[in-house]
């Protein structure tokens, strides 16, 4: 099957989904989010069948000029399946969560606002697939305002919550702001280079006799992606922006959000730090936004107690993780893995560990009406199994070792230090033990801290399912990572 059906059937799923909603009149809107996953479950299945035209160059059509701007690579299918496993994830989140969607869109015992919200992050998983293939600067940047576009309705959906349409105003006026950076950098780009096609781009980089225009424009577009990425300088909106939303539209912030952009990230530098040209001032400007993103992520998510906000300035730090893998730049070679490999396996391991924090956080915010530290105090007594994998997954943030956080963390040491990052070592350093602290405050309210008679959560099915699926994931990647290598190989 050619590979860019995959975007066509995720795309007219998403219409279809919206089109049966509008004209059904259905009390109950889950069905929606139900047929949206077995949808996403089905298209992913294709993915391991999808090729390119290299695999079947003698059909008509891998002669397509759509094969001018769409590629498919190993990476661009292991990010394809990063978009809908997350995309899947987030809507069976929506699903439980829709109590409290109804409570803010309509009337608390009506679901006729919440059909919409189970469909739209289709939208944005399609963005998000035809981002990981993109050949060229423009098509990037198209792809790239889907999944924006998309996010700007689903945080601010909870119409009736101050908090949400404040975090939908943020995003907006922010991601305004980081779309002209990122189109005035790309216009630099094209200036110097005369190409927005990244192969061409390459091939430029050799005969320029004056690079400062070039590392002007990319400088520009770094601002604009770290805004999509959730790195210094453009992090302002992430506490605010995660708090508000709704706790699914967050989960895919976090996760699918962050995705999106480091694969428009990786795409966008390769070209540049393969070339003599201008590895140099790039690796700086990385190292310097990566020390950066580390210590503020990490200092600033030491005081929170809502834990919202805390998961957002984790989301910070891991960002900070991630950029320090490419400031240590390493291509790949046949005996070790290069820094884009270790960048996708940790954000694979990502993934894992803080959509099973978003399941349990959501069951919190729905039982006990709250999402601060405070409202985790008893689970250990009151639900010991979902006290146990909450543990386990906050554990596996943190580093700990045996779960698959360490090895990702362990990766991004192994190359700062093969590169000989010694500021970066120092500050990664430093921002680890800070996240040690943080994680295990809320493991000690869960386990030392008294409920005060708060209720104790009984799990949804759907609930129950994906954390217990998720934990173990976490486990077993940790002790044995071979599956995720072979997604990206």
């Amino acid at each position: 099957m050619p590979a860019y059906y995959l975007e066509a059937l995720t795309v007219t799923l998403g219409i279809i989904l919206l089109m049966a909603e509008t004209f059904c009149s259905c009390k109950g809107k889950s069905w929606v989010g139900i047929a949206a996953a077995v949808g996403l479950v089905a298209i992913l299945g294709l993915t391991f069948t999808a090729i390119g035209p290299e695999a079947k160059p003698t059909a008509a059509w891998a002669s397509w000029p759509l094969w001018n701007f769409y590629q498919f690579d190993s990476l661009a299918r292991f990010y394809k399946i990063f978009a809908l496993v997350t995309t899947l994830f987030v809507i069976l989140l929506a699903i439980d969560f829709r109590s409290i969607l109804a409570r803010f869109t309509d009337t608390p015992d009506s679901e006729a606002g919440t059909g919409e919200f189970y469909a739209l992050p289709l939208f944005a998983c399609a963005g998000m697939m035809w981002l990981a293939s993109a050949k060229d600067l423009a098509g990037a940047f198209v792809s790239l305002e889907l999944v924006t576009v998309t996010f700007y309705i689903l945080v601010a959906y909870m119409r009736r919550n101050v908090g949400s349409l404040e975090a939908g105003v943020k995003y907006l006026i922010l991601g305004a702001l980081s779309t002209g950076f990122l189109v005035y950098g790309i216009a630099w780009v094209y200036g110097a280079t005369g190409t927005m096609r990244l192969a061409e781009i390459a091939n430029c980089l050799p005969h320029l006799t004056n690079t400062t225009p070039l590392l002007f424009g990319i400088a520009f577009v770094m601002i604009g992606l770290c805004f999509k990425i959730g790195a210094v300088p453009m992090q302002v909106w992430i506490p605010d922006v995660y708090q508000g939303a709704p706790t699914p539209t967050t989960a895919f912030l976090s996760v699918g959000s962050k995705a999106a952009g480091f694969i428009l990230t990786i795409r966008f530098l390769e070209p540049f730090l393969a070339s003599e040209v201008t590895r140099g001032p790039i690796l700086t400007l990385l190292l310097i936004l990566a020390c950066a993103t580390l210590l503020f992520g990490n200092l600033a998510a030491i005081p929170q107690t809502n834990f919202k906000r805390l998961l957002a300035y984790s989301s910070i730090a891991h960002a900070g993780f991630l950029l320090l893998a490419l400031a240590a730049w390493k291509p790949e070679t046949a005996i070790s893995e290069g820094s884009i490999k270790v960048v996708s396996f940790y954000l694979a391991t990502y993934l894992l560990m803080t959509l099973g924090v978003f399941f349990v956080l959501a069951q919190v915010r729905i039982q006990r009406d709250g999402e601060t530290i405070h409202d985790f105090n008893g689970l250990g007594k009151s639900n010991p199994a979902l006290a146990l994998a909450l543990t386990v997954l906050l554990a596996a943030l943190a580093g700990v070792p045996l779960t698959a956080g360490f090895i990702g963390k362990f990766m991004v040491f192994s190359l700062a230090l093969d590169a000989q990052l010694w500021p970066g070592i120092v500050v990664a350093f430093i921002s680890a033990a800070a996240g040690f602290y943080y994680y295990f405050n809320v493991i000690r309210a869960m386990w030392w801290r008294d409920s005060h008679n708060a209720p104790s959560l009984i799990l949804p099915p759907i609930s129950k399912v994906c954390i217990g699926v998720l934990t173990i994931a976490v486990l077993v990647c940790g002790i044995w990572p071979q599956p995720i290598w072979s997604l990206l190989k």
